[in-house]
């Protein structure tokens, strides 16, 4: 399967964000977690690469496929098992990526599938230049699939990287919720953070929380920041879609975005201390393993996806602190994507399985395993992990406040999503300042476009 040309679909908006540092970026589950689950999978040896060709008077066959490291095991516990007891006369299969092989690799290998899907901007990064991009508009029309039920930002941002049209449907959501340790807040005294609260409400808590008492040093402030760059709550571009200029040193909300995630660390002794001894931030593993961290904003699929590490944690979460200028705003959406590829030989049968995947019924029973549906129906929200290990946690702080708006993509994020990260890390550390980071950022990503576009 060849790359077409990119210079047409950059007008698109075209997303490409880096690959997910955790299976939560993909929804994942782990194996003991999906214990049960059916099989399901399309074996990749030389005697079997996932073909899908429908059989004459055969069974409907509906292969998935995702590049995002998913498991069988993963893949039946949120989705496979429940669509075969549904078309319990369909052939509903999941085709493994090979190990060591990229998107290119399993294609040109021979691996065929009805079905891609990954989390927005891994999705169109794979789908545009790998000509697998099918416009399931008609398909939609075809098959009376309801759209107007899902939470439209969530439908948009796919519009938008598509020009108009539609590569894919959003199927379950992702979203940033602050996690916080309440063994560390009922050691000094401190008052739990809530749902209403300001990133400057925030940064005061951490201040009074980093501290260090009988030798162990306490962090107020985690943060995974790829993620908090990737999913900036400001919903600015990284690169300008008309222009391909990267926006770091030319849209002043980047410095806001600096100000409040990365700077406020850059005099802290405890922090700098910290970076010099580990080689790092205060991370996820830092806030549920070393148990230092006191509050950690990160995706909302961790709640289903590191049960047993969260098991050891006395935790609970709120919605993601706002700005001033928008106080009922939270997190941007991290949705992940299905769609009907222009290969497929089933697309019918493809378009009959994701009308059920976004139906009341499928999506009631995602919000039940914790995992964030896509319908703006309050009455499926509610059923939030209902078969959670954790259904006594504020999980309804995951919808406490609006999504905001996903910024326009384009065929550059990946690369530039890394390098807003990398300069965002200096300032944390005072390597560099806030002025300089923004210089450098500017021209690193410059330097990237220009590659790519070569």
């Amino acid at each position: 399967m060849r790359r077409n040309g990119w210079n047409g679909l950059n007008s698109l908006g075209a997303v490409a964000i880096a690959a997910a540092v955790l299976s939560g970026c993909s929804g994942g589950q782990t194996g003991s977690e999906a214990a049960g689950s059916k099989g399901g999978k399309a074996a990749l040896d030389s005697g079997n690469t996932g073909q899908t060709a429908q059989t004459p008077g055969g069974p409907k066959e509906v292969a998935f496929f995702t590049q995002l490291g998913d498991t069988t095991a993963n893949f039946d516990y949120r989705i496979g098992d429940a669509l075969r007891k549904k078309f319990p006369d369909y052939a509903i299969t999941f085709v493994e990526k090979p190990s060591g092989k990229d998107v290119a690799e399993s294609i040109a290998a021979g691996v065929n599938f009805d079905i891609f899907y990954s989390s927005i901007g891994n999705f169109e990064d794979v789908v545009l230049p790998y000509d697998l991009a099918y416009d399931m508009s008609e398909l939609v029309r075809k098959h009376a699939i309801d759209l107007s039920a899902i939470e439209p930002t969530i439908l948009d941002a796919v519009r938008q990287a598509s020009g108009g049209k539609l590569y894919g449907l959003p199927v379950y959501n992702n979203n940033f919720v602050l996690y916080y340790n309440k063994t560390i807040f009922d050691k000094f005294g401190v008052p739990y953070p809530n749902d209403g609260m300001t990133w400057e409400q925030t940064l005061q808590l951490s201040a009074k929380l980093t501290r260090e008492e009988s030798g162990v040093s306490y962090f107020g402030f985690g943060q995974s920041t790829v993620h908090t760059v990737r999913l900036n709550p400001l919903s600015i571009p990284n690169v300008d879609p008309a222009t391909s200029k990267p926006t770091v040193n030319t849209d002043p909300r980047w410095k806001l975005f600096y100000q409040t995630f990365f700077l406020p660390f850059a005099q802290d002794t405890l922090y700098q201390a910290y970076t010099a001894k580990t080689n790092k931030t205060p991370d996820l593993n830092s806030f549920v393993t070393e148990k230092n961290t006191a509050m950690f904003p990160y995706l909302s699929s961790l709640i289903y996806v590191w049960i047993d590490q969260l098991k050891t944690l006395d935790w609970d979460m709120a919605a993601l602190p706002s700005f001033p200028d928008t106080p009922d705003t939270g997190s941007v959406s991290y949705p992940t994507y299905f769609g009907i590829v222009k290969t497929s030989k089933n697309k019918d049968a493809a378009a009959e399985v994701l009308k059920y995947m976004i139906s009341e019924p499928f999506q009631t029973e995602l919000a039940q395993k914790a995992i964030m549906p896509v319908l703006k129906d309050r009455g499926v929200q509610a059923r939030i992990g209902e078969l959670s290990p954790f259904k006594d946690k504020n999980l309804q702080a995951i919808f406490a406040k609006k999504l905001a708006p996903v910024a326009p993509k384009t065929m550059y994020d990946g690369e530039v999503t890394t390098i807003y990260r990398n300069h965002g890390v200096l300032m944390h550390t005072g390597k560099v300042d806030l002025n300089t980071g923004l210089r450098q950022a500017e021209e690193a990503a410059q330097k990237a476009i220009d590659a790519k576009r070569k």
